[in-house]
């Protein structure tokens, strides 16, 4: 069966969820404040160009009716006072221009002959030019030409308006990234216990405060803590219980069967009883490994620690041998479950592969792995993880023959995962198995 497909991940969209809501929720907020401030500038806009079409109108029926009623050699003194900002008046023909009119300057037009009227004709001539520039030649009554010099322009933007949108866009990338992370703080601790979930009764629960939903949520998730718990604990108390109640029947059967003449039935019978014994016991040690963590955190020197298991092993004439980067490690830990682990790890290398090398290593960040390896047949690559379930046996290599019960990589498994630590399973090149166990940081 071909692996699925990893999931696809959109254009340019960030992977946290909380970045995804701070771009969607910023995004929302500054487009909308955007086409509000273009709202206000285009309404803005509107309102000055109606303001300034109403001035010219009105001046310019004005100050004509000024200029007409004057002597035309007092005309030029009139004219400086009469100046605005965007429109003029030039006594003469004025700039010749071209009958061309944009719709702005048709709009101009329509205003002045409304102030005109029929009294004084003209001709509005648009000028060539960088900028717009209008002209509108009329005659006077008695015949003197006057332009009217038009070059409209609209208010320019107050000068603070653009700082005032940038702080305002400013709070809006503060107020959205504060309630981004107003709302998910409790995602990520609820996130953050369960990373760190301990069965035991005396870890402290989740705090079951804040909003409505985030109260529920820590109440729920303490609730099935501590149900799982009890489940745990009851598993154990069945377990023992069984352990103890089979205890005796097998001790009887196995007095019997020693009393017995000796035959191939009798020595079946004694290898039947071991086997179940040893099954009750593994079946009692998978249960408590899940509680491992009930230990006491020690401090060793992990190099000795392992010297001695190695020691022992080759006082007994087993193959294992050690090696270590430094002469001394410092590592807090519980030395119970880490000795259970290491003995599982080197007897299966032993069993299998008939000799056992240990190392300890430092890796990158003070954590700190050791490394049982062995040169036997290996485990097929699609069942390197399978091989932690309980009772889970290879039929070609592990399986009852060689007196496995098919538990002891799953203690392992929980005894490190009890340690904060991890347990991986590689193949070696060349053949032989690798263990990596992770067994925390420098003390």
């Amino acid at each position: 069966m071909e692996p699925a497909a990893p999931p696809r991940r959109r254009l340019g969209m960030p992977r946290t969820l909380g970045s995804r809501l701070f771009l969607i929720l910023l995004a929302g907020l500054a487009l909308a404040h955007i086409l509000s401030f273009g709202v206000l500038f285009m309404e803005r806009y509107m309102a000055a160009r109606a303001v300034m079409l109403d001035t010219l109108e009105n001046d310019v029926a004005t100050s004509v009716a000024i200029l007409d009623r004057l002597p035309a050699s007092e005309r030029a003194e009139w004219i400086g006072p009469l100046q605005r900002a965007t429109y003029g008046y030039v006594i003469g023909d004025g700039l010749a221009g071209v009958p061309e009119l944009s719709p702005r300057a048709q709009e101009i037009a329509g205003k002045i002959r409304d102030a005109l009227g029929t009294r004084y004709p003209f001709r509005m001539e648009s000028i060539p030019g960088p900028r717009e520039h209008l002209q509108a030649h009329l005659q006077l009554s008695d015949g003197s030409a006057l332009a009217v010099d038009i070059k409209p322009a609209m208010k320019p933007l107050t000068q603070w308006l653009p700082y005032v949108l940038a702080a305002q866009l400013l709070v809006l990338v503060l107020c959205s990234w504060f309630a981004v992370r107003l709302a998910l703080r409790p995602l990520a601790d609820l996130a953050d216990a369960a990373d760190r979930l301990d069965l035991s009764k005396s870890a402290p629960p989740l705090k079951e405060d804040g909003p409505v939903e985030v109260a529920h949520a820590a109440t729920a998730f303490n609730a099935m803590r501590e149900r799982i718990s009890d489940y745990l604990q009851e598993r154990v108390q069945i377990l023992a219980a069984v352990s103890h109640d089979l205890q005796t029947p097998i001790t009887r059967m196995r007095l019997r069967a020693e009393m017995a003449e000796e035959s191939v039935g009798r020595d079946k019978l004694m290898s039947d009883l071991a086997e179940i014994e040893r099954l009750v016991q593994e079946g009692i040690a998978y249960a408590r490994s899940a509680h491992g963590s009930t230990e006491a955190p020690v401090r060793i020197d992990l190099v000795s620690f392992l010297e001695s298991m190695v020691f022992d092993y080759q006082d007994t004439g087993r193959a294992v041998a050690l090696s270590a980067p430094v002469s001394a490690l410092a590592l807090v830990t519980r030395s119970q479950a880490l000795r259970r682990i290491l003995t599982n790890l080197i007897d299966n290398a032993l069993k299998f592969g008939g000799a056992a090398e240990v190392e300890a290593r430092l890796l990158e960040g003070g954590r700190v792995a050791v490394f049982v390896r062995d040169r036997g047949p290996g485990i097929p690559q699609e069942q390197l993880q399978a091989v932690f379930q309980p009772f889970f046996r290879l039929e070609s290599s592990r399986n009852r023959g060689t007196g496995g019960t098919g538990l002891g990589l799953a203690i392992a498994q929980q005894l490190a995962l009890a340690l904060d630590g991890g347990l991986v399973l590689s193949n070696r090149e060349g053949g032989g198995l690798e263990a990596e166990l992770v067994v925390g940081s420098l003390g």
